[in-house]
């Protein structure tokens, strides 16, 4: 066969694929002109371009529900989707795998809240957030990311899991990105994204402990500097609140004041009212104790408050009202294992993990890494042995 002229090869090179196409283009593996709303394939093949993750794949013109929604984001539409998750990287090699795994887990997850299903609130939430993630990359890789650690939660069943190279390479690239938005400067219509970017790196970080067995886990692995890097990244989060103002008129997190409120929740600041007798006397808790003269105090309070409620009605505000009370003294001690701050977070753990995704995926294996350090380097510290599983105090609770 003779070979292709020169004229003919120079064409077939310069064919490259759209970077900024619809999906039902790259389905029909076709090139797109990347017309909007309607580019001139779909067009012409009779189906709606979906350009916008909420209009399906090779939709009919004809439904007209599904037509409404397309005009609507067609007047939203201000300037072509440049920055869209799928094409603002530069590694043409993996940008087919990244849209081919993203595409699923934007329609199974994002679309509703990862953080509790159930909250209406949260819903709203993450469906703005979705949206808002179609401007900012940085959003939609960190989001995706969290999407893959909520996947690993639902398929890892009861022991630890490693992260999957999907996973990896959007936190990766959310990290990178987000840093680089930092250093700029903070515009009013970035807030939400920049806040919704560190709630979900945060997430993150709580939701992937180094381990995968307990026996591999802090506090029975060897101490180093990466211990509890989960607390710096909440605090890192939160280093962030003035300068977002989540709850500014205009921010969409506004709907989450009671969640806010829930987090600083003012604690006691006298006294041993609310907390269990077994733990006061575990924590040398009395009647004058104050956060000045225990360090234990604002924690086994904040415990209290969240274990006296159901299950079913613990909140991310409730949890973090513990976190938000790991600082000073109380930190250090946790962080040189120390058996009284060991057992509070074990016991916030057994807790909180059952309502929180992300805070069960830790606990799968730090939870019993405690209890096991406990028994094996405290044996004889009888008032925390009693409240761990098999002591006196626990098995009284579970009669």
């Amino acid at each position: 066969m003779a070979p292709a002229c020169p004229r003919e090869a120079r064409e077939r090179r310069r064919m490259r694929r759209s970077r900024f196409g619809c999906r039902n283009c790259k389905l029909r593996k076709l090139k797109c002109d990347e017309s909007k709303p309607q580019c001139k394939r779909c067009s012409s093949f009779g189906v709606l371009c979906n350009f916008m993750p909420n209009i399906p794949d090779l939709q009919p013109v004809a439904d007209d529900t599904i037509r409404s929604l397309a005009a609507q984001e067609a007047t939203k539409l201000q300037s072509p989707l440049t920055n869209a998750v799928w094409t603002s990287d530069e590694s043409t090699s993996y940008q087919y795998l990244l849209n081919a795994k993203c595409q699923e887990f934007v329609t199974r997850y994002l679309g509703r809240s990862l953080i509790t299903p159930h909250d209406p609130n949260m819903r709203e939430v993450n469906c703005n957030l979705l949206a808002l993630a179609f401007e900012h990359p940085y959003l939609m890789h960190a989001s995706l990311a969290v999407a893959f650690a909520y996947d690993r939660h639902l398929n890892s069943g009861s022991s630890g899991s490693r992260r999957t190279l999907e996973e990896c390479y959007h936190w990766t690239q959310g990290t990178a990105l987000f840093n680089r938005r930092l250093w700029q400067p903070m515009n009013t219509k970035d807030k939400d994204a920049i806040w919704g970017t560190a709630a979900a790196l945060a997430v993150l970080a709580f939701s992937s402990p180094d381990a995968c067995t307990p026996e591999e886990s802090w506090p029975l692995k060897s101490s180093d500097t990466s211990d509890l890097e989960w607390l710096r990244m909440g605090k890192g989060k939160m280093s962030l609140w003035d300068m977002t103002n989540p709850l500014r008129p205009d921010s969409l997190f506004r709907v989450m004041a009671a969640t806010f409120a829930d987090m600083n929740s003012p604690l006691p600041e006298k006294g041993i009212d609310g907390i269990p007798r077994a733990l006061a006397r575990a924590c040398h808790l009395k009647d004058s104790s104050t956060a000045e003269n225990n360090p234990y105090f604002h924690a086994a309070h904040a415990l209290s408050q969240l274990q006296d409620l159901p299950d079913s009605q613990v909140t991310v505000g409730q949890t973090e009202l513990f976190t938000r009370s790991i600082h000073g003294p109380f930190e250090s001690l946790l962080r040189a294992k120390d058996p009284i701050a060991l057992l509070l977070l074990y016991l916030w753990y057994r807790k909180a993990a059952r309502g929180i995704w992300w805070i069960e995926l830790r606990a799968r294996v730090e939870c019993p890494a405690i209890c096991w350090y406990l028994r094996l380097y405290h044996k004889d510290y009888d008032a925390v042995q009693a409240i761990l599983p098999g002591g006196y105090v626990a098995e009284k609770r579970n009669q």
